[in-house]
């Protein structure tokens, strides 16, 4: 008795859980909400009573302190700097990635050949050759959209060529026979089939994209967000220096809810 008792315990609570479950997967935001909200909880109560003010500010003191920091005297400059920057970065590494990816996954000759060239210059640590590009772009905005432009490109490359590499050989032959041109095959086969692979390839891209940005303008810049976060992290500044990183962090969302965005929209012409 007592074990049916328990077995009926057990699935009435089951049953319980299944609206719940149900609800969460109907509301994914409302989970990630939740979590937010449980880090800056844990957050703020580690920066008042656990850690050493002078090195990291509770996330309430660095909200208010926003309006602060976009009155720092550069910072509003900088910041449209850097977003040029990462605009201009951006749309270059889709173009040269989009057109590289493409023409590597569409010959079996150029994936053999050049797909592990392109592999090994991806694996490649940047940060190490950039003084080559300050050498040959100098310290101003070309050599950090250069950098940045070198870590976008490459993810749009091999997740372009990946995707190309996955049509099915009988739509392409099936599209040749009833006489489809190039431009045709490109339009109503290939485009088609590789917007899940393009879009993925654009939200690696754009993070990409902005670290280079963001790393040159650490070590060789005397503008932009990154030479005034090496500045409030060598003034002992925690408050300002996380509302910047905070900053950041809110360009990157944007930026990638931008992408979602097309991505929905263009999803529907594969469809």
């Amino acid at each position: 008795m007592a074990v049916a008792h328990t077995d009926a315990g057990i699935a009435h609570t089951a049953q319980a859980d299944v609206p719940l479950k149900r609800w969460l997967l109907s509301h994914p935001g409302a989970t990630r909400i939740a979590v937010i909200l449980l880090l800056l909880v844990i957050w703020e109560f580690a920066a008042r009573f656990l850690l050493d003010r002078d090195f990291i500010s509770p996330p309430s003191t660095v909200l208010m302190s926003l309006g602060g920091v976009l009155g720092t005297p550069g910072v509003p400059k900088a910041l449209g700097l850097t977003l040029y920057e990462i605009a201009i970065g951006f749309v270059l590494a889709a173009i040269i990635g989009a057109g590289t990816g493409l023409a590597v996954g569409l010959s079996r000759f150029a994936h053999k050949s050049f797909m592990p060239i392109i592999l090994l210059l991806y694996g490649l640590p940047q940060v190490t050759i950039l003084p080559l590009f300050v050498l040959f772009f100098g310290i101003g905005a070309a050599s950090k959209v250069a950098f940045g432009v070198s870590h976008g490109m490459f993810p749009i490359m091999i997740t372009i060529a990946a995707g190309v590499q996955k049509i099915n050989p009988v739509l392409m032959r099936s599209a040749r026979s009833m006489g489809a041109s190039r431009a045709q095959i490109l339009y109503h086969v290939i485009f088609p089939h590789m917007v899940p692979s393009f879009f993925t390839g654009l939200r690696l891209g754009m993070t990409g994209v902005l670290l280079g940005v963001l790393l040159a303008e650490l070590y060789v810049s005397t503008a932009g967000i990154g030479y005034f976060t090496s500045l409030f992290t060598q003034n002992l500044e925690p408050t300002k220096l996380i509302g910047l990183v905070a900053m950041l962090a809110v360009i990157a969302i944007v930026l990638n809810e931008i992408v979602r965005r097309a991505e929905f929209h263009y999803g529907r012409w594969r469809g």
